[in-house]
Parts: structure tokens; C-alpha cells; sequence
């Protein structure tokens, strides 16, 4: 599914009238009956006080056509329609004189000048149709003093497409106080770019994504570099196992990993590659690792390093069909000078993460002795360190794409939604996980799958996809058995079979792809 801009997101609207004949007035109403049918598939709105505040444009538009068909059916509303400037949207203004024909002067103020402000009660239910999409400047002025009250109140808030002050892509120059802080979002159609960033969460409650019948996209010709994973196209990559083949078939990972006393690092990395259908599994790290390795797991080959404490000396990987390099490594100048050289002439995909990542970020110059396609997993910290500044999440995806175009990386950006950030500039946000998964060890988990991936012959681009989504899976069946709060990095592990089960199955039986977002 593809993530459109605001001003995609209009022109798509633009599309759809054309296609179907239909104006702008009707397709507004289209969506103020879906809005109007959610708060009536709630029964507790049924019996509460509900205030409307609809703004000047389109937004306010579909507010005041809610509120008509509230009043329509015996709704307690009341309505405040704000036109300081005395020009409303076209629509906003048929809808106007709409409601004016049902609601009575108590139930509806137009607000030119002064507005009183209603106490809001934690009885009520506000329904936030200030500014949707469009707006692209931090609100000011009585707006922004409205959104402070709204916040201030205990009520119920349903925001219209967006809360009121939120951009829907870059917030890096808004004001974050003058956003209003929603319990539901009701978005039309596709979730917009800001619902996938971390620190835009706390102004949008829970999200429900509102179907009024734009057309696809694709079939518009409309093309996005941002992008949410779902589990058709994830599935649609999983390769068919060869009856016939052998552990030599399906590949042979080299894992760089663990200094001593941090074995457990090791220990994740290499059972998630295994469990990924990976033929052998190579383990080089130091020698006081050995028996906690041959004991935990069995089925991997152990290679020594020739430091007893530590990775102090890089090995050949030509023989290998990937490698991954970092979980649990330490930082030690000797481990550090053994990394680049190992990565500098590493000749087969590679994946570098944890600790591989953190010797990057003590010598900064060395990312540029990094080969072209390498896989980079950082989690917000890690990519700071690594020299990209990013004061928020919209900044740090800019940055992590940036990285991956201008270096031909394949930038796994960790977070609620990681984002996968492909050397052609595109962005995949995922769509499983939940925060059972922020636990330790769950890094060394996907640095494992990852290995596993590309040693069966998977691109980097289907690896990370596929890594990334089978991981989240893993996590949200764990949690479904375990609950999000008794989740551990082996749990992850023990559930990914039952990921691939599901995924694959699901491909089998061709079902419909599901969505973090209700529908």
C-alpha cells in the first residue's frame, strides 16, 4: 500500500470525481456519512453531549456535515463553526446553510469574532474538524489557544482525517503544543506519512483507517516513495523449498559475534538464522564462547578466533553466501581494527548491526570503507552515532534514506514501524510487531534472520522485506500466547516457525493482506 502525500491525497480525490462524475460536495458527503456511521457503531456516543469545532476549509466541511446528520438522528449536538476571516471553503459553506436548516440557534454559532468557550466535560465527545491534510504552518492565534483548551479537557476527541495542527508528513518546524491530542483519528482512505513516526503518536490515539471509495492509485498513475508492508507482497517473495535439495542447497552464513560474557548475543543471532531454513550456520567468535555455543546451539559449526576473549583478527568469508557482523562483538581497539578489515574486503552480502554498528560510530571515516549493498540495522541511538542527526523521527527518516541512496545501503531504521530504506530512495514501513518485542536480544534475532535470508539467495531488498515482517510476526504471536509484557528474544525465536506457517499459508490460500490500522 502506497503512502500518499497530502497533496497526492487531493489530487486523488480530484480523480476520483472525474472517474465517478460525482462534485466535491458528494464525495464530502460520502465521507461525513462514514465519520457519522462510526460514532454510530458506538453506542456510548448515544447518550453523550457532543461538540463540534469545525474550521473555515474542507475539514470543516465534513465536521459540519457530521454534526447535520448527528442532529438528523437525535444526537445531542452542538456546533462552532469558526469564520474570523468571513471566507469559508465552497463546501464548508453549502454544509453552513445545510445544518442551519435542522439546528437551532442554541445547537449551532457561527464565530466571527469573540467565542466563549463551552466547558468541556468528561461526559462529552468532541469531534475535532478544525484542519485536515492541508495544513502546512504550526497553528496561532485563538487556534492554537482552542487546541489548548481541548487538550486541557477531560472529553472524548474524534479527530476528522487528522488532529487539528498536525501536518501530515514533515512536523520538524511545528509547534508541538498546538496540536490537539486525539483519542480516534478517523483518516480517509490511507494512513498518512506523520501516523508511522514515533514521536506524532501521542496526538493521534487509535487510528482507523475510513474506506469512502477513492480510486487505487495505481490505477491513477500516482506513485509514492513511501510504502506500508503487508503480508501479500511479503509472501510473495518466500521461495518454494527444493525437494531434492541439501544443506548445501539452501546456504552457508558466516556469523561474526560475541566477545566473551556476551554469548547470549550470539546465542539469538544464530538460532534465528537457522530458523529461517537455512542450510549451515558458521559461528566464528572467541574461544571462552566455545562450550555455552556447542552446548546452546548444537547445530551450528564453531569457528576460533585466535584471541580467547575476544573478535581480534578477521577471517575469510569467499566460501560463505553471507555474513552478518556486530551482536554482542564489544568495541575494543582490537576488535575494531579486525571489523573494517574484515568489511573492507568482504566479498559477499553482509550485515552489520549492534556493536559493528557502534565501532562505526568511534570512527566515523570508516562507513566509507563499507561495500556497497550492505544491510544497516540501527535502532535511533546507533544511527546517531553513526553521524546522521535527526532531532525527530521525520528528520531521522530523511536522513536514514539519504544514507541508503547516497551509499547504496539497505538502511533498516528500528523503531514501532521500522523503516526499510532502499538505495533506490524508496521507504517500506512495516506493519507487525508490537512493543513485547522492546526487550534484549530482539536486535540479535532479526540480525539472524537477515543472515539466514541472504545466505539462501535472497536480494538484500527481499531479505530486509522479508526479515523485518517475519520478525514482527514472530513477536505478536508470541504476544498472543504470552502477553506483550512476558515476551523474551527466544520467544521471538520459538515463534517464527509459526510466522512462516502463517505467512506462507496465507499465500497458499491467497486471503487478503491484513493492516495495523483498522479498517
Amino acid at each position: 500500500m502506497q503512502i500518499l502525500t497530502s497533496e497526492q491525497m487531493h489530487e486523488l480525490d480530484k480523480l476520483t470525481m472525474q472517474h465517478e462524475n460525482i462534485t466535491s460536495f458528494e464525495l464530502m458527503e460520502r465521507a461525513a456519512r462514514e465519520i457519522f456511521q462510526f460514532i454510530q457503531s458506538h453506542r456510548v456516543f448515544r447518550q453523550t453531549k457532543i461538540v463540534v469545532f469545525a474550521g473555515p476549509g474542507g475539514n470543516g466541511g465534513d465536521a459540519l456535515a457530521v454534526s447535520r446528520m448527528l442532529l438528523e438522528h437525535d444526537y445531542d449536538v452542538k456546533t462552532y463553526l469558526f469564520n474570523t476571516t468571513g471566507h469559508l471553503h465552497e463546501d464548508c459553506a453549502v454544509n453552513r446553510d445545510l445544518l442551519r436548516k435542522v439546528a437551532t440557534e442554541e445547537q449551532f454559532v457561527e464565530v466571527t469574532q469573540q467565542f466563549d468557550t463551552p466547558q468541556l466535560t468528561k461526559d462529552m465527545l468532541i469531534i475535532d474538524g478544525l484542519f485536515g491534510i492541508g495544513l502546512n504552518r504550526p497553528l496561532v492565534g485563538g487556534f492554537a489557544s482552542l487546541v489548548k483548551v481541548i487538550n486541557a479537557s477531560p472529553a472524548t476527541v474524534i479527530s476528522i482525517d487528522i488532529p487539528s495542527g498536525l501536518m501530515s508528513e514533515n512536523n520538524s518546524s511545528n509547534v508541538m503544543a498546538h496540536i490537539v491530542k486525539a483519542d480516534y483519528t478517523l483518516t480517509f482512505q490511507k494512513p498518512k506519512l506523520c501516523m508511522l513516526l514515533d514521536d506524532c503518536q501521542q496526538y493521534l490515539g487509535k487510528i482507523s483507517v475510513i474506506d469512502i471509495g477513492l480510486r487505487d492509485d495505481a490505477e491513477s498513475g500516482l506513485v509514492s516513495l513511501y510504502h506500508l508492508l503487508q503480508s501479500d507482497e511479503v509472501a510473495s517473495y518466500i521461495k518454494t523449498r527444493i525437494p531434492f535439495g541439501h544443506k548445501g542447497t539452501f546456504g552457508h552464513g558466516m556469523l561474526i559475534a560475541g566477545k566473551y560474557g556476551m554469548a547470549g548475543a550470539v546465542i539469538f543471532a544464530a538460532k534465528a538464522a537457522l530458523h529461517t531454513g537455512l542450510g549451515k550456520l558458521t559461528i566464528h567468535t572467541p574461544h571462552r564462547n566455545n562450550d555455552i555455543l556447542q552446548i546452546s546451539v548444537p547445530e551450528a559449526i564453531i569457528s576460533h578466533d585466535v584471541s580467547d576473549d575476544r573478535f581480534s583478527q578477521a577471517v575469510p568469508v569467499t566460501d560463505f553466501d553471507a555474513c552478518a557482523i556486530g551482536p554482542g562483538l564489544g568495541t575494543h581497539y582490537d576488535t575494531a581494527l579486525a571489523f573494517i578489515e574484515q568489511v573492507h574486503h568482504c566479498d559477499v552480502p553482509l550485515v552489520i548491526d549492534a556493536d559493528g554498528l557502534n565501532i562505526i560510530g568511534e570512527h566515523r571515516g570508516w562507513l566509507r570503507q563499507v561495500p556497497e549493498g550492505t544491510i544497516l540495522t540501527p535502532h535511533p541511538v546507533e544511527f546517531l552515532r553513526i553521524g546522521n542527526n535527526g532531532e525527530n523521527s521525520y528528520q531521522r527518516l530523511v536522513e536514514a534514506r539519504k544514507l541508503a541512496m547516497e551509499n547504496k545501503y539497505y538502511v533498516i531504521l528500528k523503531g514501532h514501524h521500522t523503516a526499510i530504506c532502499l538505495p533506490t530512495g524508496e521507504v517500506y514501513f512495516n506493519t507487525t510487531g508490537n512493543s513485547g518485542m522492546a526487550t534484549a536480544g530482539s536486535g540479535d534475532v532479526l540480525t539472524g534472520i537477515l543472515l539466514g535470508f541472504l545466505a539462501q539467495g535472497y536480494s538484500q531488498a527481499e531479505a530486509s522485506l522479508c526479515s523485518v515482517y517475519l520478525h514482527g510476526m514472530a513477536g505478536e504471536l508470541a504476544s498472543e500466547e504470552l502477553t506483550e509484557f512476558g515476551v523474551t528474544a527466544s520467544d521471538i525465536i520459538r515463534f517464527l516457525p509459526k510466522a512462516f506457517k502463517k505467512l506462507v499459508t496465507k499465500q497458499d490460500s491467497l486471503e487478503p493482506s491484513e493492516n495495523i490500522f483498522e479498517l
